[in-house]
């Protein structure tokens, strides 16, 4: 029964491990593409003459 418990607990472990993984190299992806369009749009409104802080 124990070593039933440590296994499933074990392996629990693992999927959470895994999914973090993934997850932190999602998210990088997703801020560093926020990142790239916010210096897009900044970049724009200055060449079009607005005030981009506005």
């Amino acid at each position: 029964m124990m070593k039933n418990m440590l296994v499933t607990i074990a392996i629990i472990l693992l999927i959470l491990w895994f999914l973090g993984v993934i997850g932190v190299y999602t998210i990088g992806w997703f801020i560093y593409i926020l990142l790239i369009l916010a210096i897009i749009l900044f970049l724009i409104r200055i060449i079009q003459g607005r005030n981009p802080l506005r």
